[in-house]
C-alpha cells in the first residue's frame, strides 16, 4: 500500500512565505511539488486551482478497505474567518446533506444527545441484528444491550431503542474523553474482532510526513487526552448526514491548531453507524503572500471501511469514493462562497 498522502500536507509549511513569479501566477514551489509528485495534478488541474476553482482527486489507497481524496481551493479571506466558521460547527455543517449537527459540551452531557435518533431503516435492521451479523456498526456490548433491553414486539420499541442509543452514545463519548482511543469501539462482525483504535493507529503510522512535519498533531491524535497540543482548541460533535445509500450518524473529534505561519484543522471520526471504521480529514490553511490576503485551503480525507472487496464491495467502493469526492468538492465550493461573500 502506498503511504497516505494526507500527511504530506505538513511539507507545505516550509514554503509558506515563498513569493511566486511576478510574470504569471504560480502555486508556491512546495505546494506545486506536492501536487505534481504525490497528487499528480496535471497542468489543466493546476490552472484550475490558480484561476480560483476547486480541484479534487482520488489518491492511491488500499482498494479493499481505504478511500483517500485530495482537495484544494484558493479563498480570498483571512484564515481566522475560516476558523471562526468551523468553531460554529452547528451552523457550518448544516443544510444539504447535513440533517443535523450538534456540538458536544465539555464535559459531555446526556442532554447533548437529546435530539439523536436512529433512522427508521436502522431501527428495522436492529430487530434482526446479531453479533457478527448486523447492518449497523455497533460494538458487541452495545448491540447486546439493544437486543436485551428493548422488547421489539411492543409499540414502544422505537422510543426505547432511541433512548438506549442516546445513552450509549453519551457513554461512548465520555469514555473517549476520559480514556482516549482505547475506549473506541470493538466490532465483531468479522472472523476476528476489529479494534477501531488499532485501525486509526495503522492509518496514522502509514502517514510518515505527519511524524516529521506535524509530530505534535500526530501525538495529540494518538495519545489524547494524555497529550497536549500548543496553540490549539478542540471539541467533539455528532451529526446525521446523508451519505451513500442511507443516512449515517457520525461522532467526530475536531482539533484546530493556529500558528502564525499556518493553521491545521484535523477532524477525527470516532464512530459512524455505516460504512466507516474510522477516518481522518486534515485541512491546512496556507497563506500565499504573492496572491494577497487569503489562503490555500488544502484537504486530505482518508477513511477505512469494510465491505469494499469482492463484487458487491467494488460497487460499494465506487459509491463511497464518489460520495467522499463529491462531499469534498461541495465543502470547498461552499466554504469559498461563504467566506468571500462575507468580505464584499
Amino acid at each position: 500500500m502506498r503511504p497516505c498522502h494526507a500527511m504530506h500536507v505538513g511539507a507545505f509549511l516550509v514554503g509558506v512565505g515563498t513569493t511566486a513569479s511576478l510574470q504569471q501566477p504560480r502555486l508556491p514551489p512546495t505546494f506545486n511539488a506536492f501536487v505534481s509528485k504525490s497528487v499528480r495534478l496535471d497542468a489543466s488541474e493546476r490552472n484550475m486551482l490558480l484561476s480560483g476553482h476547486p480541484v479534487t482527486k482520488l489518491l492511491d489507497s488500499d482498494p479493499a478497505k481505504e478511500v483517500a481524496v485530495f482537495g484544494a481551493i484558493w479563498i480570498a479571506a483571512p484564515p481566522d474567518e475560516y476558523v471562526r466558521l468551523v468553531q460554529d460547527i452547528e451552523r457550518f455543517e448544516s443544510g444539504g446533506a447535513f440533517h443535523q449537527t450538534k456540538r458536544i459540551s465539555n464535559p459531555p452531557s446526556s442532554a447533548d444527545f437529546a435530539m439523536l435518533e436512529l433512522p427508521d431503516e436502522d431501527l428495522r435492521d436492529l430487530r434482526d441484528c446479531r453479533v457478527g451479523d448486523c447492518a449497523l456498526k455497533l460494538g458487541a456490548d452495545a448491540l447486546r444491550t439493544l437486543r436485551t433491553q428493548v422488547d421489539w414486539r411492543r409499540p414502544s420499541a422505537k422510543v426505547e431503542a432511541n433512548a438506549i442509543f442516546r445513552r450509549l452514545a453519551y457513554e461512548y463519548v465520555t469514555g473517549y474523553v476520559n480514556g482516549g482511543n482505547d475506549e473506541l469501539a470493538v466490532y465483531r462482525d468479522q472472523e476476528h474482532p476489529l479494534f477501531v483504535a488499532d485501525e486509526f493507529r495503522l492509518m496514522i503510522d502509514r502517514m510518515p510526513t505527519l511524524a516529521t512535519s506535524l509530530p505534535d498533531v500526530k501525538r495529540y491524535l494518538l495519545d489524547y487526552p494524555r497529550a497536549t497540543l500548543q496553540d490549539s482548541a478542540d471539541f467533539l460533535y455528532w451529526q446525521e448526514t446523508e451519505f451513500g445509500l442511507k443516512p449515517t450518524i457520525r461522532i467526530n473529534h475536531l482539533v484546530i491548531q493556529q500558528r502564525p505561519e499556518y493553521t491545521v484543522v484535523a477532524s477525527k471520526m470516532l464512530y459512524a453507524t455505516h460504512y466507516f471504521w474510522t477516518a481522518l480529514e486534515l485541512r491546512v490553511l496556507m497563506p500565499d503572500p504573492s496572491r494577497g490576503e487569503g489562503f490555500w485551503l488544502i484537504t486530505m480525507n482518508r477513511s477505512r471501511s469494510d465491505g469494499l472487496s469482492g463484487f458487491l464491495g467494488r460497487l460499494l467502493r465506487g459509491r463511497v469514493r464518489n460520495e467522499v469526492r463529491r462531499g469534498t468538492l461541495g465543502a470547498l465550493t461552499a466554504t469559498k462562497t461563504k467566506l468571500e461573500a462575507a468580505r464584499r
